[in-house]
């Protein structure tokens, strides 16, 4: 039984979903695009619906893609992925940056072992956490600079530029994301 199972079906759904959105167009007009009804593509975009070769060829017409890319953009059907840690090596201590999921996700979560380059900023699109496995950090972002220990927290909402850098030896710091390609929406208003 293994971590990872190799050939799942795919959820096309999400990915129709996201290329209907960027092209600003609504089900109706992929309907009439596609010559397919707006409740099959609402079941496809759902994954309620897995459309046939020749659906995927008409839809992706009508969304100005192919077929190829649809499926290359879609997500795998399986919700569960096991990333194992990779063995210490033995002797020095590297620093290192491990990607902690695989595959096109709404999430994206990095592990950072030691230090790293301390005068890079970061600006992401989306809102992010970083928590502070072991050792310490100091971080600075909107002016103010913030030491976290093991144990910690830092959340950022989407555009804040900020930096950080380890503060001692063998530092680990995991950073969880919305990922970029995810449109998310701001409510400022509170």
């Amino acid at each position: 039984m293994g971590d990872h199972k190799e050939q799942q079906p795919v959820r096309v759904g999400a990915a129709v979903r996201r290329r209907r959105r960027a092209l600003e167009l609504t089900l109706a007009v992929v309907a009439e695009r596609s010559g397919l009804s707006v409740p099959f593509l609402s079941q496809v975009e759902n994954d309620k619906a897995r459309p046939s070769s020749g659906s995927l060829e008409k839809l992706a017409d009508a969304l100005r893609t192919t077929a190829v890319e649809l499926l290359a953009a879609a997500d795998p059907a399986c919700s569960v992925d096991v990333v194992r840690a990779e063995p210490a090596a033995d002797g020095d201590f590297v620093p290192r940056t491990r990607s902690l999921v695989r595959g096109h996700h709404q999430l994206h979560a990095s592990e950072f072992t030691g230090d790293h380059d301390a005068g890079r900023e970061f600006q992401h699109r989306n809102d992010e956490l970083m928590y502070v496995a072991d050792g310490a950090v100091e971080i600075e972002a909107e002016g103010r600079a913030y030491r976290l220990g093991r144990g910690d927290t830092l959340y950022l909402t989407g555009g804040v530029r900020h930096r950080w850098r380890a503060t001692v030896p063998d530092t680990r710091v995991v950073v969880v994301a919305v990922a970029e390609h995810i449109e998310a929406v701001q409510d400022r208003s509170r």
